[in-house]
């Protein structure tokens, strides 16, 4: 039997295994999808008792919901273009960048397309798409939202036209119209997951919808007030962007000690040894451009913008400063890794 403790690898191996086991989920995945698209295909899940390829997935292959419409709808594509099937196999492509191109995929531009997505996040592919396919901004709108609509079952049915009717409620979020049209092919009736709440439409357009209580409605309209005498019209989108120049501005200043009119003259004597002088916080910010300083064994830069702390590069029990040259920001895990599991060598 399998064992799924890995405490006893060594870190080499322990990488080298995980290298080797995504490379074999792509080609399974490849695989997988060929299989289900065949399957498909030759409507094997009727003799197998199933009205639809999902069911067949969910209730005879045991895959999740989601699971079961990414994939239909993959092997559906790639059976389409074979060309996906080596891409996915080989890493080129992944799960999402099939489903997020297959509205837009045609004999005509498969290949272009398919090369141009390569290697590419799915919010790269995302910004590909609206670069490509831009949609006309979304109208400009506040209402109240009733719950989500329930179904006794994932196979009840929905009349001719109740998407569009539930869509026109506002009771389905942005894209789920086009989520049910997929999934009436697979199974009457079952409901996806709502596409992410911010969408890129076009070059520099982006969707955003949320729902909001309606304390946080109230304050909306209040600054709409507030500012009706620079924003007349209102206009949510322009009211939204100058509450974030201000919420920025004081979020820095709390972070950083941002300021357009730093002291210049004697400094206050610090607080203790590990005391990091606003100056300082300002100039390693900027430096560091707001980001983790953490860099990986391949060169890798840490990523991370959120949760992060100003650390000292060397300790202060050994002497370290709280001057530029001496501090770093570092995110959260970043800090305490280097802290808990290399150690005061590792440190130094």
């Amino acid at each position: 039997m399998r064992s799924y403790t890995l405490t006893d690898l060594s870190d080499r191996d322990l990488l080298r295994d995980l290298a080797a086991l995504v490379s074999q989920d792509r080609a399974t995945t490849a695989a997988l999808l060929a299989h289900i698209a065949e399957t498909d295909a030759r409507r094997l899940y009727l003799p197998a008792g199933y009205p639809s390829m999902y069911e067949y997935c969910v209730a005879e292959l045991r895959l999740s919901e989601q699971a079961a419409l990414k994939r239909i709808r993959a092997g559906r594509t790639a059976r389409q273009f074979p060309a996906i099937f080596a891409a996915l196999a080989e890493g080129r492509l992944h799960l999402s960048t099939v489903v997020l191109l297959t509205p837009y995929l045609t004999p005509d531009n498969a290949d272009e397309l398919l090369g141009a997505a390569a290697h590419r996040t799915k919010s790269e592919i995302e910004r590909l798409i609206a670069q490509r396919f831009p949609r006309p901004d979304l109208p400009d709108r506040l209402q109240a939202i009733a719950p989500p609509p329930s179904l006794t079952s994932p196979t009840e049915q929905l009349s001719p036209g109740t998407v569009e009717a539930i869509a026109a409620t506002g009771q389905l979020a942005l894209g789920t119209v086009e989520t049910l049209a997929l999934t009436n092919q697979l199974s009457p009736g079952t409901l996806a997951s709502q596409l992410p709440k911010v969408t890129q439409l076009s070059p520099e357009r982006f969707a955003l919808q949320v729902t909001i209580d309606q304390s946080t409605h109230d304050k909306l309209r209040y600054v709409q007030a507030l500012l009706s005498h620079r924003i007349p019209s209102g206009d949510l989108a322009a009211v939204l962007d100058r509450a974030l120049d201000t919420l920025i501005g004081q979020l820095e200043r709390q972070k950083f000690a941002a300021t357009d009119r730093p002291r210049m003259g004697r400094r206050r004597r610090a607080a203790g040894k590990r005391h990091v002088p606003a100056r300082v916080k300002r100039a390693v910010w900027e430096r560091d451009q707001g980001q983790c300083t953490f860099i990986g064994a391949t060169g890798q830069r840490c990523s991370a913008r959120r949760f992060l702390e100003y650390d000292h590069a060397h300790p202060v029990a050994r002497g370290g400063e709280a001057s530029v040259a001496g501090i770093r920001l570092r995110c959260r895990a970043h800090n305490e890794e280097g802290s808990s599991r290399f150690g005061a060598v590792w440190m130094s």
